[in-house]
């Protein structure tokens, strides 16, 4: 009996793997199939970071009709007020780079430097971009008609589609994501399958900085929720960085 119990005492556990969800509708929730993956550390198989919804064509049309009901909301909120909750981002992501660095490499194998950098290019875009919100200028133009004058006048696109690959989790996702914000359209993120708690941590610090229910969405998955989103009619904009098979497809 003694043996038998100092073996089970020897037996290690397998820590337990923390569920992460989508974010549609400025709520959390689990794939609508109820399926996940993991997604595990590459130097070290045993690591599994944390387990993601696989996502399905219902979960886009679901995150895509939630952009959609915010997009008047948001592009009728003036620019700089925009770009206010856009610096309350960059404050947040400035506070928890440490934590998202570490995080990063754990997901993806950066070194911490590289890790680090990749970080502080969302921070730094962030910021750069919150300026934007009081220079969207417009301009005027000589009309043929004694007594007129044309103008131009910036309008968001719409709903846009982000699909984000591997090799910058944080930089590549703020690229996209930042300008489309402070411009007044709302977003569906499609993350990079390897690297999808980056991209979660990018949307749960907007979620944190007061962006508006509905304009910011995260699904998590593979080429299904990926080839939805670029098929759905309500999506105005795709911009996509991946592979060249995947984008021939």
């Amino acid at each position: 009996m003694a043996q038998a119990k100092q073996a089970k005492s020897k037996t290690k556990r397998k820590p337990s793997v923390k569920a992460y969800q989508n974010f549609i509708g400025g709520e959390w929730v689990n794939s609508a199939s109820g399926e996940t993956f993991d997604n595990v550390n590459p130097a070290d198989k045993d690591d599994v970071v944390g387990r993601f919804p696989r996502s399905t064509v219902e979960d886009v049309n679901t995150a895509v009709a939630a952009a959609k009901d915010a997009a008047t909301r948001w592009r009728r909120t003036p620019a700089p007020k925009r770009a206010e909750l856009l610096f309350n981002l960059g404050e947040i992501l400035r506070d928890n780079k440490d934590r998202y660095t570490q995080e990063m490499t754990r997901e993806m194998g950066k070194v911490l430097k590289e890790a680090g950098g990749d970080v502080q290019e969302a921070i730094d875009c962030t910021y750069y971009t919150a300026g934007e919100g009081r220079r969207l200028h417009g301009f005027t133009t000589p009309a043929e008609m004694p007594n007129k004058f044309a103008m131009c006048v910036r309008q968001p696109v719409g709903i846009c589609g982000l699909i984000t690959p591997f090799n910058f989790p944080m930089a590549i996702p703020s690229w996209k994501l930042i300008p489309a914000l402070v411009c007044g359209n709302t977003v569906v993120i499609k993350s990079g399958e390897d690297v999808p708690l980056s991209a979660l941590n990018l949307v749960k610090a907007c979620e944190k900085a007061g962006i508006p229910k509905g304009v910011v969405n995260l699904v998590n998955g593979f080429a299904e929720p990926g080839a939805a989103l670029v098929d759905h009619k309500d999506v105005r904009l795709i911009s996509f960085t991946g592979s060249t098979e995947t984008g021939r497809i």
